[in-house]
């Protein structure tokens, strides 16, 4: 994430505080529409769920089957969630809401913001693990958040709704035996993958890698300045091009095209230059998928194949 994005990230904050007032205030409009809204929830007998980003929708819609009508916020590949500027009618759908999922980490602040002014009940994905603000927060590609966070959704369901409790049961149940059969699909890969170096534009898919026993080979300067959220040098740029061009070093590039730019051109030109394979993926889960588990299954196809 560049120093642009932060500053986005900061307006995202803001906006969502106006917003926050306006929805307080006006008692109109997006406050009608979500009355609306959460009276149809209520009269259908179903928990009202909202979700900042759609992968973590996905597992809520799975976890919650028909006891739950899931709304999600960021739908789209083409802004992240650090730069997305939220509207009142967003933050109003989280007023309604019985059950709030979002990313943590600092990844979504905007999204914890509304939902932490409400009565729903708060699922923080990244922070069911541990995982905290500086830490890398694409925390949907690792086996252990899912894991966490799905029995955290369950409890939350069993909370608003304990007459459906055994049905949530036995809907993270069947969820995680397919969370369990990705798992498996991850270890079988990772005789290809493991110890493998690569490197990356970004850290998008940190975890992934790391889940699949891959070794993080992005040279010392542009990781850093990436992590600091900051623009990477000439000098850091040219170094990570080198060691590409060469071949040796680094055996997998993995890109998020979602944040392409002239740098990352220069990196992937690179790469296949040194005939290095290019993992091509985005941050938020693309429209050919709407379940989290068959988005993270096909990544891990994708990073099998592309080793040697």
């Amino acid at each position: 994430m560049t120093v642009m994005s932060k500053a986005k990230r900061a307006l995202a904050l803001v906006v969502a505080s106006a917003a926050l007032f306006s929805v307080a205030a006006c008692g109109s409009g997006s406050s009608a529409s979500s009355d609306s809204a959460k009276s149809d929830a209520v009269a259908s007998g179903k928990i009202e769920v909202v979700a900042s980003i759609n992968q973590w929708g996905s597992l809520a819609r799975d976890l919650g089957g028909d006891h739950v009508e899931v709304t999600n916020i960021m739908t789209k590949t083409d802004v992240e969630a650090h730069d997305y500027e939220p509207t009142a009618q967003d933050v109003a759908k989280f007023g309604s809401a019985k059950v709030a999922v979002v990313n943590g980490a600092d990844y979504d602040p905007w999204a914890s913001k509304a939902a932490e002014s409400t009565d729903a009940t708060l699922v923080d994905a990244a922070e069911t693990a541990g995982i905290k603000e500086g830490d890398n927060p694409h925390v949907w590609f690792s086996a252990d958040v899912r894991d966490s966070t799905a029995d955290a959704i369950t409890a939350a369901y069993q909370k608003a709704d304990p007459d459906n409790k055994d049905a949530y049961a036995e809907l993270n149940k069947q969820w995680h035996d397919k969370e369990d059969e990705l798992e498996s699909k991850i270890e079988e890969a990772s005789a290809k993958t493991k110890d493998l170096p690569y490197a990356a534009t970004e850290s998008v898919a940190w975890y992934l890698a790391d889940d699949l026993g891959m070794k993080d080979a992005t040279p010392t300067g542009y990781a850093q300045a990436s992590a600091n959220e900051s623009e990477p040098s000439a000098a850091d740029i040219k170094a990570f091009q080198d060691a590409l061009k060469d071949g040796r070093s680094i055996k997998a590039l993995v890109f998020n095209s979602q944040e392409a730019n002239s740098t990352t051109d220069q990196i992937t030109s690179a790469a296949k230059e040194g005939a290095v394979p290019v993992i091509e993926l985005t941050e938020q889960m693309p429209q050919e998928y709407d379940d989290l588990l068959d988005w993270m299954g096909a990544l891990v196809d994708d990073f099998a194949s592309a080793v040697k």
